[in-house]
């Protein structure tokens, strides 16, 4: 990985591949590594530049307490240092909150669509908001933590997804789990949920969701009823079984986004 100073912070990433640009952007406590088979498998068509969040990968150390709009700060600042015009950015999970902060100050010209991934598109109950709060608690944190790993596994052999989880996400601290949970619950809070988020963009483009968890088909139907009312969303239900599609059949999730942004 090669490493990129922005401000007091040193981020990691690398940038391989030619044609348009496609940007992975990874969710809380998670780094380029859960990109590791998507990547080369999406630079066979297009340049491909994989970006760390602050305090993640390969540079754990930052510069004190940050949240989702910092996040989206440090990507423009990146954009920007690499003098990249034009960009199709990719977020798993809850890096979407940012992809979308970013995808809506940029505006259409400079990103014209936008891919998210495996990302909870409706408004969470009561007990999700439990399970953030359990990540929070340093008493207790590694159990809550815990409930969510067993959820997104689910009953997975796939070595690749069982060492990420289990191995590389596990590696981080509390104070980012933590924090993490707290951005998430705020962005919930404040939104309701990421499609209505979607819906106050200052301008519309489209912008598809990739994902095979949850599997209720209320899940599915409620992005179906709100395609139905904005057609620049594009949900996409892949036949996978856990939160982690770019390691469970990236060659099917690399497809999908070619499709979409050709």
């Amino acid at each position: 990985m090669k490493s990129v100073t922005l401000g007091a912070n040193t981020f990691s990433y690398d940038d391989i591949g030619e044609g348009p640009a496609l940007l992975l952007l990874s969710g809380w406590c998670q780094d380029h590594r859960l990109f590791k088979t998507l990547a080369p498998e999406l630079a066979r068509t297009h340049r491909v530049i994989r970006l760390d969040w602050r305090g993640h990968g390969e540079h754990r150390s930052h510069d004190g307490d940050f949240t989702t709009d910092d996040q989206a700060d440090d990507v423009v600042a990146f954009l920007d240092h690499m003098k990249i015009d034009t960009v199709v950015p990719v977020s798993t999970s809850h890096g979407g909150w940012a992809n979308i902060e970013v995808t809506d100050r940029l505006g259409k010209t400079r990103i014209p669509r936008c891919v998210v991934i495996d990302w909870i598109q409706t408004t969470p109950n009561e007990a999700f908001f439990s399970m953030i709060d359990h990540i929070q608690d340093r008493s207790n944190w590694e159990n809550g933590r815990g409930d969510f790993f067993n959820y997104w596994i689910g009953d997975t052999e796939n070595l690749d997804i069982i060492d990420h989880v289990n191995n590389e996400m596990a590696k981080y601290s509390f104070e980012m789990w933590a924090r993490s949970g707290r951005e998430i619950a705020r962005a919930y809070r404040k939104w309701g949920n990421p499609m209505q988020r979607m819906a106050e963009m200052k301008q519309h483009r489209p912008i598809t969701h990739i994902y095979s968890q949850p599997f209720e088909p209320e899940y599915a139907q409620a992005q179906l009823d709100f395609a139905a009312g904005n057609d620049w969303y594009k949900p996409n239900k892949l036949p996978g079984k856990t939160h982690f599609p770019t390691l469970e059949q990236p060659k099917l999730v690399a497809d999908t986004i070619r499709a979409f942004v050709k």
